[in-house]
């Protein structure tokens, strides 16, 4: 195989309908969800967070650390599946350059590429609140929250 071996590939996680994106805290493990992007202009002016703080209970985590079980699994399928087809790529091009007027190797099958998963479905569920103190970031809470949130880009906590 040849040194430098990548694989790469890309994904979609769906967002709801207001363009909100479900996020899992992984201290709490309780879902929100945050907006997909900057939400509005004054968000287009900061800076993209690298720490982000949970609404519900105001732990922090670095900001790869916040998939679903759904999503991770989503992931990983896309992940399998590159993996396999770039592997399989490689041994194909292993196979063509082994042949010499004394030897003759021939590549009789191909590996086993998994499929995608199926696309995940975001649902229009939660309600959108603003922190007081980074209003640029909303999220969407379930409904029956109880008790303070936390912004999502300090972690300060305030009341709705």
């Amino acid at each position: 195989m040849s040194e430098g071996f990548e694989v790469s590939f890309t994904y979609e996680l769906p967002v709801d309908s207001d363009g909100f994106l479900r996020r899992q805290c992984p201290t709490c493990g309780r879902d929100f969800k945050w907006h997909s992007g900057p939400a509005n202009e004054e968000g287009e002016l900061h800076p993209e967070a690298t720490i982000y703080y949970c609404p519900l209970c105001g732990d922090s985590a670095l900001k790869d650390q916040w998939f679903t079980p759904a999503q991770a699994t989503f992931i990983q399928g896309h992940a399998d599946a590159a993996t396999m087809q770039r592997l399989d790529e490689e041994l194909s091009g292993l196979f063509r350059g082994m042949n010499s007027k004394h030897l003759k190797v021939k590549q009789t099958g191909h590996l086993d590429v998994p499929e995608l998963p199926d696309p995940l479905v975001e649902t229009d569920d939660m309600v959108i609140v603003v922190s007081p103190c980074h209003s640029y970031e909303p999220v969407k809470v379930p409904e029956n929250h109880p008790g303070p949130l936390h912004c999502l880009i300090c972690g300060e906590a305030y009341a709705v």
